[in-house]
């Protein structure tokens, strides 16, 4: 699995992002600049962003694009994907939570219906939940000194039915209660046999332990597909035939093709 484009979070609060064009689209983009706390300008020297949105019937703006590429400026060029250097995501935000949703610029209103639907479904307090755990941080830390088994307990307490469900309401008064009573998940070795190399067969179960997993060993014939699934920090190992698994404290998950 290749990603169109690599997604990022860009921090611009405070600093200029360049916006040329007086029309409505213009105005949009000043607003997403000042919603995002940069200072939109027409012109400024230490800019690294730029929009680009001139209004229907002026120049083409193809010279504008590329004399700020040529300072070295990232420029969005609206309605033009082959101008644009970045593109802007639909955004639901439930700060400091955000979930951008792109289509690299095939379908704004796809991914504007996407972000409506997803409005229905995530707590308007999930940003609350994110805080209080960055609060916790610490005793975190002090409850699973050892990062890996900090990371399997989190996963627990988050995933459906957890302790700390974040599609459940109210999550950030239940982490004085998870602390408590809490205990990491063991580590070991788990075998995911596959029915096929289409990760969209993957059970729910197998899907949450491959988002789990320290390292994920796997034989030749498992898809680049499946494995995209995985954890992108996970230590990947290819099993040759007959090859152990490695020992490890962590969780391990070797996927094989079912071949019964």
């Amino acid at each position: 699995m290749t990603l169109a484009a690599l997604p990022l979070f860009h921090n611009i609060a405070g600093q200029p992002v360049i916006v040329l064009g007086s029309g409505e689209a213009a105005a949009a983009k000043r607003r997403l600049v000042e919603r995002a706390g940069g200072i939109p300008a027409h012109e400024a020297a230490e800019a690294r962003l730029a929009f680009v949105a001139p209004d229907p019937g002026e120049l083409a703006p193809e010279a504008a694009v590329a004399r700020l590429r040529a300072r070295g400026i990232l420029v969005n060029c609206v309605d033009r994907p082959d101008l644009c250097d970045f593109t802007t995501p639909a955004i639901l935000d439930r700060s400091p939570v955000l979930l951008a949703i792109g289509t690299g610029g095939a379908s704004a209103g796809l991914a504007k219906a996407l972000r409506l639907r997803l409005e229905q479904l995530l707590p308007a307090r999930l940003g609350a939940l994110a805080s209080a755990l960055a609060g916790a941080r610490g005793v975190m830390r002090q409850r699973w000194p050892d990062a890996g088994d900090r990371r399997r307990a989190l996963d627990v307490a988050l995933e459906a039915g957890g302790a700390l469900d974040p599609l459940v309401e109210g999550g950030e008064g239940r982490i004085d209660a998870w602390l408590a009573d809490a205990e990491a998940s063991p580590g070991g070795c788990i075998e995911i046999l596959l029915t096929s190399n289409d990760p969209e067969d993957l059970t729910l179960r197998q899907a949450r332990l491959l988002g789990s997993a320290d390292i994920v060993a796997y034989e030749a014939d498992v898809a680049a597909e499946v494995l995209a699934r995985a954890r992108a920090d996970a230590v990947r190992v290819e099993l040759a035939p007959g090859a152990t698994v490695p020992d490890s404290e962590g969780l391990v998950i070797v996927v094989r093709q079912n071949r019964s």
